[in-house]
């Protein structure tokens, strides 16, 4: 090890940054983070440590600097663009004892200021031996994902109870096994997800079960899995993923965004499968309410969002009602990632105002509001509607909405089988049946749905200009059928 990683205590101690420029003024709104006394040594400043002087939140001394200006601090920085200043800030730090950091000069400092998370009173550091800032700073980016934003509040709930807990269980190993269980398990959990009122009861929960030799109660998490690009998964819902003892999945649930979860996590599919007995909702919610009550924590994974056009909010009730804590992930509806990849604007100026989700599935459709939905000037997106889209189709057009309007079908969004078949409604049943599209699929319908046409034609031309290249001289592609449905779509 060629350093020792130390975290000092700089409040209202004085530390010494010599330099005024841009790199001056990031030392010392770190330092001034962590309430150390400022003295800023240079005979220009640069804006932010202008403003940083006039507010009174640093001492100035324009100068070029002096030994004497190191008296009574406990660190300096060098920060100037001037080799032998630094050297010369660094050799008096040596003659007085005190550590100095030149910025970007490790042979020439006595210390090194790491790349830092901070989720005070959590704090990171990393560093490289300054071999290289660059890969420090990659690591901390990792770190920054990785650590939830709110594990200080859990550092801070976990001091509030160190002495209770201490009392309860005198016997070391009970407690050490406590605290290991709580920061991994539902206290940590509703804390972690903005939920921290309810968590002092919990932790007390906890305690007395941990007293008793009894077994505290699980949790269920709701996560949206999202479209299906696991890339597309929420930091939250991957944190939580990765801490289920047992995950409850949906068919629409991809094999890729599933391998995010523990690998030693008890995997149960609850969805539906073609020729194979359907999972009833009734049975889910049994599921969810044995496990939990084993004090397992259980990740209920849906695609898409779990509000949107799933049984989300009856399992909520369902585990309020048993007094089960559940935390609800948000994920990327199918709408908005099905459009995002198919690169279609949802709202457009002057095209589409407003966005209507629906279903056609169920007791439900029938009852729909078709002559609202045929309207324009608006965005409509059918979920699980390629069964029915004959009959979505008769109903949108009964209902006046013209036969010319765009419409576009986005199956397998975000995945790499992604197909958009762009038509209007006078052609798109046609257009799905001849390419036999499947579920998952999603219909899009309004004026918007007329960039998936033009994108079409602008890959195939794309693609028909790179097979004229690759041909040999004197050949030619053959000519395209003009009464192609996409030509005459496009008005070709």
């Amino acid at each position: 090890m060629d350093y020792l990683p130390v975290f000092l205590d700089l409040a209202m101690r004085r530390v010494l940054v010599v330099g005024g420029g841009v790199v001056a003024a990031r030392k010392v709104e770190l330092l001034l983070q962590a309430r150390a006394l400022v003295r800023v040594v240079a005979p220009r400043l640069h804006p932010a440590l202008s403003r940083a002087r006039d507010a009174g939140r640093i001492e100035h001394i324009g100068a070029p600097f002096e030994p004497r200006h190191l008296e009574d601090v406990v660190l300096a920085i060098a920060a100037t663009d001037r080799p032998e200043i630094n050297r010369a800030v660094a050799a008096a730090g040596a003659a007085l004892r005190v550590f100095v950091n030149v910025v970007d000069d490790a042979g020439a400092s006595s210390c090194i200021l790491p790349a830092i998370v901070d989720r005070s009173p959590v704090i990171v550091a990393v560093g490289t031996s300054a071999h290289s800032p660059a890969l420090a700073r990659r690591v901390r980016a990792q770190l920054e994902e990785w650590l939830p934003e709110r594990l200080g509040e859990l550092a801070r709930l976990a001091a509030r109870a160190r002495a209770r807990v201490r009392r309860a269980l005198p016997d070391a190993s009970r407690r050490r096994r406590f605290w290991d269980r709580l920061l991994a398990g539902r206290v940590a959990t509703q804390v972690l997800a903005g939920q921290a009122a309810g968590a002092e009861a919990l932790l007390e929960e906890e305690l007395a079960a941990a007293v008793s030799g009894g077994q505290a109660g699980g949790e269920v998490y709701l996560i949206g899995a999202g479209p299906g690009d696991p890339d597309l998964l929420t930091l939250r819902a991957q944190q939580l993923l990765q801490q289920a003892d047992v995950v409850l999945y949906d068919r629409l649930v991809a094999e890729a965004v599933l391998a995010r979860a523990r690998r030693d996590a008890l995997r149960i599919f609850v969805g539906k499968q073609t020729g194979r007995h359907r999972v009833t909702q009734e049975r889910i919610h049994t599921l969810l309410l044995e496990y939990a009550g084993r004090g397992l924590r259980v990740a209920r994974l849906k695609g898409g969002d779990p509000l949107v056009f799933a049984r989300g909010g009856e399992e909520i009730e369902v585990l309020r009602r048993a007094g089960v804590p559940v935390i609800v992930v948000p994920g990327i509806t199918a709408a908005l990632g099905a459009a995002a990849s198919a690169g279609l604007p949802l709202t457009r100026r002057g095209v589409s105002q407003a966005v209507t989700l629906v279903t056609a599935m169920g007791e439900g459709a029938a009852a729909l509001d078709w002559r609202a939905l045929a309207a324009p000037l608006q965005t409509v997106v059918v979920y699980m509607g390629v069964a029915q889209l004959p009959r979505i189709v008769e109903r949108l057009l009964a209902h006046g909405a013209p036969a010319a309007r765009a419409a576009a079908i986005v199956e397998q969004a975000t995945l790499p089988a992604e197909r958009v078949i762009a038509g209007t409604l006078a052609t798109i049943v046609q257009q799905a049946q001849a390419a036999q599209v499947g579920a998952p699929a999603l219909l899009i319908v309004g004026e918007v749905a007329a960039q998936a046409a033009a994108a079409q034609a602008a890959g195939a031309q794309a693609a028909a200009a790179r097979a004229c290249q690759a041909l040999p001289p004197g050949q030619s592609l053959p000519p395209t059928d003009a009464s192609s449905p996409t030509d005459t779509e496009r008005g070709a």
